[in-house]
């Protein structure tokens, strides 16, 4: 408890506000593998967050903090004992609620599942497990993941911390609120349209959407599908970069694994800006965006000069993303969800049985002409990275919306014809299968922070972590909005 409390809260009258919880998880480590801190001391500062800020946001939605504690216990003994740490030893972590969990409820944010407690691990958490990490619960989720806006009838809704009347975005929207609060040193999320990006703009965090088998999706009933992913968030690029490490490398269950090890990517993400080709797309070909968006992104192409990229403005020729990613988005939930609707249709939100009933309705010639178009998209991506060695656009189209809408009906305008449709700008993206991250880029006259996106070429996972780094090491618009909170926290 002394050392902890020296430790967690550092006042200062002419400088920042500090905290144990949100210090940069790679440091967090650093201070556990010297035994200049405990794997039980960290904990117990993260579940003060928790007590703080939990019943404010909504973000963890199933408690394990007992089990924490032991693991904790465990990590420190062994430590002292002369064990080889784990790259996430004595971190504390939470999981998606999506991401089965074995002897821990799992609800999927499904009322079928309220009470649905799994026998097996997803591949991801394991591997987290594996490493080190102390989890201390599950992160909140839209039912089945569908939407980037956190809400379901188990649990409710999940609160931006910058703004508890607006969303936190989704599906990973639990995850980013975890991280941003300081409930959590790292988080895992998933990611088919936009669910690692959208929220970690949303609450000024960092989200990595892997190339398609960086990180092995076990169990799978789907083990060929490549459109969705899970991956890292975390509050720095270095962070992201070592829970990666940590979840990465070849599974012999997954098809589509990728063979690198995870321990290409261990931080620091450092690397040249001399010589790279950066194309800037204010709007990704036309899409519409609220100006709030725009303002907040625009001066970052000279940012991006600045470091020394060469940059020019260039879009990559994405027509027929809309019929690729739809067509096959509702094959998905039709292939995976079917029987629940058979069985259960009056507890299924009317957003999933569309994407059911859609699925349905698809011909093979739908589902061919879909995968043709796909085809065309990704040879004419591949071509424009041969010009260009990454991509910079937005991440979402609109800021943080209140939390009560369910989804947004309009923009600049225009208005949307379906709840997915409103974030465009992330699931384009995954439909090329590239890499993309979403680093925090600034706030809104509002306070509501804004996130870019930056995409490689398919398999430059670690090209992309360099870039951010490069851009949030200049920028640091994490850590201001980490001390935004903090001093709504500890000052007057």
């Amino acid at each position: 408890g002394r050392v902890r409390g020296a430790l967690t809260r550092v006042w200062r009258k002419n400088g920042p506000v500090t905290d144990l919880a949100f210090l940069p998880a790679v440091e967090q480590r650093r201070l556990l593998i010297d035994k200049h801190l405990s794997a039980t001391e960290l904990l117990a500062a993260h579940l003060d967050q928790v007590e703080r800020w939990n019943p404010l946001v909504n973000a963890i939605v199933t408690e394990t903090f007992e089990r924490a504690r032991a693991t904790a216990e465990a990590a420190d003994e062994a430590l002292l004992a002369g064990a080889d740490p784990g790259l996430l030893h004595g971190l504390p972590v939470a999981h998606k609620d999506l991401h089965e969990t074995a002897g821990i409820r799992t609800t999927f944010g499904s009322p079928i599942f309220a009470d649905h407690v799994p026998d097996r691990t997803t591949l991801i958490v394991d591997r987290m497990w594996q490493a080190g990490a102390v989890p201390i619960g599950k992160t909140n989720t839209p039912e089945f993941g569908a939407g980037s806006q956190t809400y379901n009838e188990v649990f409710g809704a999940t609160r931006n911390p910058y703004d508890v009347a607006k969303t936190c975005g989704g599906s990973s929207g639990g995850a980013a609120v975890a991280l941003a609060t300081g409930m959590v040193s790292l988080a895992d999320g998933s990611d088919y349209g936009a669910s690692l990006r959208n929220p970690a703009a949303f609450c000024n965090v960092v989200g990595l959407r892997p190339t398609p088998g960086r990180v092995p999706m076990w169990p799978n009933p789907l083990p060929w599908w490549t459109q969705s992913v899970q991956g890292p968030m975390a509050r720095t690029v270095d962070d992201v970069a070592l829970l990666l490490s940590a979840v990465a490398g070849p599974d012999r269950r997954v098809p589509i694994s990728l063979q690198d090890p995870g321990t290409v990517f261990a931080p620091p993400a450092e690397g040249r800006t001399a010589g790279i080709r950066i194309a800037w797309s204010r709007d990704l070909g036309g899409l519409p965006f609220d100006h709030a968006v725009l303002d907040t992104l625009a001066p970052h192409r000279q940012t991006f000069s600045d470091l020394g990229f060469s940059i020019e403005d260039a879009t990559p020729d994405l027509e027929g993303a809309d019929v690729a990613f739809m067509a096959w988005r509702f094959w998905r939930y039709a292939a995976t969800l079917t029987d629940l609707l058979r069985d259960h249709g009056d507890q299924i939100k009317p957003e999933v049985v569309w994407n059911i009933e859609q699925g349905l309705e698809l011909s093979s010639e739908d589902l061919g002409r879909a995968d043709v178009i796909r085809g065309q998209i990704f040879e004419r991506v591949a071509a424009f990275f041969e010009r260009y060695d990454y991509l910079v656009c937005p991440v979402t189209q609109v800021p943080p919306f209140p939390v009560e809408e369910p989804w947004v009906r309009e923009i600049d305008g225009v208005p949307m014809d379906n709840y997915v449709e409103w974030f465009r700008s992330c699931y384009a993206i995954s439909v090329i299968e590239s890499p993309a991250i979403s680093v925090p880029a600034g706030f809104t006259s509002d306070g509501l922070p804004i996130g870019i996106q930056i995409v490689g070429k398919r398999g430059d996972d670690l090209g992309v972590l360099r870039i951010a780094k490069a851009f949030e090491e200049t920028t640091e618009f994490g850590a201001m909005g980490t001390q935004k909170l903090l001093e709504a926290v500890y000052l007057p």
